[in-house]
């Protein structure tokens, strides 16, 4: 029998007069790779925003259910790993730096963080690139760097929004490549993408939003049933007939960024320690 991780009761998310999401139920498990799919504003993001405690449902509840029994989901942090879109880097540090500036904030020495560190690195092909000050990255760069921070502290979970987002062919195949390993040796992934294929070679489980609302959530089998369809991408269109919303960009990247930022830092920056922003 599953183990329940969260649980996401009845909630609405209300950005002035933009309802990002409507009455979303969902109980995810741990152990799972799941797939949050959906086209650009469909509410992905708001979503994994919810599960880790950065944002407050505007109705509703996020629990996370822990060995003393549910609680705000706040208290999961320190079992998280996250890849933001906007990565959140502090540019005037090196990767190795930011990385190990948040494994102290996990309670990971220096030497296991570095240990682990490596091993990631060398599985994204990233070792040489450790010592650089992270400024002059590009995107693909940035994500690399930002995958082996959330990492770095073995996390039981992991959020990712679009971790693929940026890379070459090569690098996405090593990022999915590491997910796929997580969920083997038991973590739980939240895998947050607009594509579908990518959804399909990594996740057991398929949660499809559109326009704010769950749509359909199951495994891949389970959505061609529900749909009489023989592709995922035939039953991703007929479960999204309707136009897609229009959207407004409220955030810039640089305030984004730092709210991710703000969800994993303590309000006093360790001494030396600067933030570029």
């Amino acid at each position: 029998m599953s183990e329940i991780l969260l649980t996401i009761s009845d909630v609405s998310k209300q950005f002035s007069h933009i309802e990002a999401l409507k009455s979303v139920n969902l109980t995810l498990n741990r152990g799972e790779i799941v797939g949050l799919v959906g086209g650009n504003g469909a509410g992905k993001t708001t979503l994994l925003r919810l599960m880790c405690g950065l944002y407050h449902p505007t109705d509703g509840q996020v629990l996370f259910h822990g060995d003393s029994g549910p609680s705000p989901v706040a208290e999961m942090r320190r079992f998280l790993g996250v890849v933001p879109e906007s990565t959140g880097l502090y540019y005037r540090l090196t990767a190795w730096e930011n990385i190990r500036y948040h494994s102290r904030l996990h309670g990971i020495s220096d030497e296991e963080c570095w240990k682990n560190t490596l091993e990631i690195a060398r599985d994204l092909d990233f070792v040489d690139s450790l010592g650089r000050p992270t400024r002059g990255f590009s995107k693909g760069m940035r994500q690399k760097a930002a995958l082996i921070r959330a990492l770095a502290h073995k996390p039981e979970i992991l959020l990712l929004d679009e971790p693929t987002s940026g890379l070459d062919v090569t690098s996405a195949r090593m990022v999915r490549a590491l997910v796929k390993q997580m969920g083997q040796a038991g973590g739980t992934v939240i895998y947050s993408t607009h594509k579908l294929a990518e959804a399909e070679q990594v996740c057991d489980r398929i949660i499809i939003i559109h326009n704010g609302e769950v749509r359909a959530d199951g495994s891949p089998g389970e959505l061609l049933e529900l749909t009489q369809t023989t592709s995922l991408e035939d039953a991703y269109v007929k479960l999204t007939l309707d136009a897609a919303r229009e959207t407004e960009k409220d955030d810039d990247e640089g305030k984004i960024a730092r709210l991710w930022r703000r969800m994993m830092t303590p309000r006093k920056l360790p001494e030396g320690g600067e933030e570029d922003e």
